[in-house]
């Protein structure tokens, strides 16, 4: 079992806790949602009550390291965590991240404040994972809290190396992190019967081993998003100038034989939105999959195959879903992804969402109360449908 903060002693201690606080921004740099800012608040507060002093840390997109520019700044998430957490205490924001400002302002802290480091991801050594930032970080604290479940499959400095620099007795999982995995690990171990898997998305690559792990576990797959096309080419259909992955079409029908074999119930969608162009203003059409003219292309699942999958999860008593059936950013193609997310919030079922797109599309869709769990990683859920051990947790327990 992962360790949790409270296996361990935290009281009074400098604690530093790895969060993700990569948010969506609008263009003028509002935050548009902030569901992992909250996720993060029980383990914050739990830290104060013990009288911690609290060293946040996070990455926010991609920053060119060494370049400090305003839009990567992390200010604005401090400012609406201090909102969010409503405590007398200080919340301090540091001009750097191991530079001379955060190091004199972790020195002054007291019993229950909170400093913020700048954007992780403003020093080379994060995502190089580098031995000697991952000491310079673990001298802010006694303790090390990982909490960034969404950040957990990189083996980035401020999950991997710093955990190195910890003993057991003083590292641990935050309440959220431990969330995530307990509850993947327990439906993908012991689901209750029919699972159905929804799998969308552009790309086959990113998927495959996950659709390879889950055939072995659920009863039914729903393949959406362009993904989908991958699989039509290998049943010999036309798909025009859709998205598809010529490399993988003979994994594509291995895995379709695979489900047959196996006797997963396996569909794809039956009908698209199709267009000659991908853009907002192009003329559409609604098309069956054997008819997608050689110049257009499919950008969404189409009214069919919504009904069709509506019928298909109507049994179900676990639904996992990660990725949308559609170019859902664009309205003329959101259609499919929505309806998805309404199907699955109407269902009886244990509901899990993979976090990123799928989760985006869920909030869109105003069904995010309905779903039994919203992840808040998208690539880290993937990693743990696929079976595969996260650099972040074997940091921990090593």
């Amino acid at each position: 079992m992962l360790r949790t903060i409270k296996d361990i002693d935290i009281d009074g201690k400098r604690v530093f806790i790895r969060c993700d606080f990569n948010v969506p921004k609008d263009e003028f740099g509002n935050i548009t949602d902030d569901r992992r800012i909250r996720a993060a608040l029980h383990t914050i507060r739990y830290c104060i009550d013990r009288e911690c002093r609290i060293i946040l840390a996070s990455h926010y997109e991609r920053p060119e390291p060494g370049k400090y520019e305003e839009k990567y700044s992390l200010r604005p998430i401090a400012k609406r965590l201090h909102t969010l957490l409503k405590i007398k205490n200080e919340l301090y924001m540091a001009n750097d991240v191991v530079g001379p400002d955060a190091k004199e302002k972790a020195s002054k802290l007291q019993p229950g404040d909170i400093l913020m480091l700048e954007n992780l991801r403003y020093e080379a050594g994060e995502t190089a994972n580098d031995e000697t930032f991952a000491k310079e970080l673990a001298s802010f604290a006694d303790v090390y809290i990982n909490d960034a479940f969404g950040a957990c499959h990189r083996k980035h400095a401020s999950i991997y190396a710093i955990a190195m620099q910890f003993d057991k007795e003083h590292k641990a999982a935050g309440f959220l992190l431990s969330k995530e995995v307990n509850f993947f690990s327990k439906v993908l171990e012991d689901p209750i019967r029919p699972f159905i898997a929804v799998v969308g998305g552009s790309k086959v690559s990113g998927k495959l081993q996950a659709l390879n792990n889950l055939l072995n576990k659920v009863d039914k797959v729903i393949i959406g998003g362009g993904m989908a096309f991958t699989f039509l080419k290998a049943q010999g259909y036309e798909i025009g100038k859709s998205l598809v992955e010529d490399d993988l079409i003979d994994e594509a029908r291995d895995i379709m034989e695979k489900a047959h074999s196996l006797g997963v119930k396996f569909y794809l969608p039956v009908d698209f939105v199709v267009a000659p162009e991908f853009s907002e203003n192009t003329a559409v059409k609604y098309l069956p999959s054997q008819e997608i003219p050689h110049d257009w292309m499919g950008l969404d699942t189409g009214p069919a195959s919504s009904r069709l999958f509506r019928e298909v999860l109507n049994d179900a008593q676990t639904i996992i879903w990660n990725g949308p059936m559609g170019v859902y950013e664009m309205d003329k193609f959101s259609k499919g992804s929505l309806m998805m997310s309404h199907h699955i919030a109407e269902t009886h079922a244990t509901t899990i969402v993979g976090g990123g797109d799928t989760a985006d599309v869920a909030q869109r869709a105003g069904d995010v109360d309905e779903m039994t769990f919203v992840s808040t990683g998208g690539g880290a859920s993937l990693k743990l449908i696929e079976g595969v051990k996260l650099p972040g947790i074997e940091a921990l327990e090593k």
